[in-house]
């Protein structure tokens, strides 16, 4: 089985519209403290430029934040195998799931003895997760 990449989620309408209420507050902000600087209100220049700065960092990390939860909660299918045995010598062989595979059905030869195997089990592997010490 072939694992693909995970998909985007894609953005909510309403997410995108926080995002770019914020970032157009931001720029008005910065007009504003172009204004009061022109103006020579020196106390209201400081403060149109923080907030402009901290509008612009609220909407690229609320953006950076949400693409990597997308990223951590894409979904992959577990790989899932077939175990074949053949019940005269023993050899086994493990392959990936194919549709209308089934315990017990007959397959192909063996490629030792001839006789015809069948599937004995067929199972999810499990990646085990790291530990973390520390």
């Amino acid at each position: 089985m072939s694992e693909t990449a995970p998909s985007m989620k894609k953005f909510s309408f309403f997410f995108l519209a926080i995002v770019f209420i914020t970032l157009a507050l931001s720029i008005a902000a910065f007009f504003q403290a172009y204004d009061a600087y022109m103006l020579g209100e020196i106390e209201n220049v400081y403060f149109f430029v923080l907030i402009g700065v901290s509008g612009l960092a609220l909407s690229t990390y609320m953006v950076f934040q949400t693409r990597r939860r997308a990223l951590k909660l894409a979904f992959r299918p577990p790989r899932i195998a077939t175990t074949i045995l053949c019940q005269k010598c023993g050899f086994k062989n493990i392959r990936d799931f194919e549709r209308g595979d089934f315990i017990f059905k007959e397959t192909e030869e063996c490629p030792k003895c001839k006789e015809k195997t069948k599937i004995t089990s067929i199972f999810r592997e499990v990646k085990e997760k790291k530990k973390r010490w520390g």
